[in-house]
Formats: C-alpha cells, structure tokens, sequence
C-alpha cells in the first residue's frame, strides 16, 4: 500500500487597485479569502499567509468576481461591501476569536485596545489582543485598522499610519 499525498492546496493572488495603493488579494478554490494586504506589504502577507497555509501553491489569477467586486465596492465608497466575504485562516482559537470580534466592528466605529480584549472574554489580555491583531492577514476585511489607543490616538497599523487615517475616514469614523 502505498503512502499517497495530498495536493498542496493552490491559492490564487490577484492585485486590485485601489485609491491607496494596490491590494493584493488571495483567495482559494472556494471564493474564501486567505489572505489580503497592500502590495508595498507583500512580504509581510507572505510571511502570514506561510504560516496560515504553509503547504500552498500561490498561482497569479483573478479572484472570483463576487469578492473582487466586494472589495472594488469597499474603495469606491461602500463601506459594508465587505460584509459578506467569506474569510479563512488557520490560527490559535485566541487569534480567530480576535479576528471575529474584529469583524463585528461595524464600519465607521472604532475599538480600543481593551475594548477588543473584553470583547473576546479576556479583559486583562490587552496585549495578546494587540500580538493577536497584528498577526491577521487579512487586512481591511478583517478590520484591524479599526483598533485605536485607549486616548483615541492612531496606534500601529501594518500598512501604515496614513493609510489607516485613510481607511477610518473613508468609512466615516471620526479621527
């Protein structure tokens, strides 16, 4: 008998234009999105995405046209138009809660910190909560831009300050 091994699974990237910068945009056989981030940030996507589907075939393409579309909607002004893409990532139990409370953050609204924290359970975790943040990799779907300061200040945002301000204004949030 035979030991047989599973095809590595293929992920298609695309690269999306957009009024601040290009997105590129992962996605898999399903139409789930895997991963997305800004295209100056590609080796940090890269690294995120090898940990998350270390065993991936990456192959340039386009996404499918539902989630293209959501994303094209989502710059061109509708800030829910992210809403219903479908999302999957590999993670802690801890991260993938992060991640969904990050999802529940209507548009235009901002979290603090531990706001995030108390959300998923655990009130005293504030910095698991920041470590677990900066570890998704799917920006903008999964709204981490959307986590500021206790003070209300612009904290660190993986595709960068301005960008983040951009972000937070083009879906209404006061900054």
């Amino acid at each position: 008998m035979r030991n047989v091994q599973p095809e590595p699974e293929t992920l298609t990237l695309d690269r999306i234009a957009t009024p601040v910068g290009e997105v590129l945009l992962v996605t898999d056989k399903d139409g789930a999105v895997r991963a997305l981030d800004f295209s100056d940030y590609e080796a940090r996507m890269m690294r995120l995405l090898g940990r998350h589907a270390p065993d991936a075939q990456l192959v340039s393409g386009r996404a499918p046209e539902p989630v293209r579309k959501a994303v094209e909607a989502y710059f061109a002004g509708d800030a829910k138009a992210l809403d219903g893409v479908i999302v999957k990532t590999n993670g802690t139990a801890f991260q993938k809660s992060v991640w969904a409370a990050l999802r529940a953050i209507p548009a235009g609204e901002t979290r603090s910190y531990g706001q995030l924290a108390a959300a998923v359970g655990s009130p005293k975790a504030v910095r698991a909560t920041g470590l677990a943040n900066g570890q998704n990799p799917i920006a903008v779907i999964v709204p981490c831009h959307r986590v500021i300061g206790a003070n209300g200040t612009l904290t660190g945002y993986a595709g960068g300050l301005e960008r983040k301000k951009w972000l937070l204004e083009h879906e209404g949030a006061a900054v």
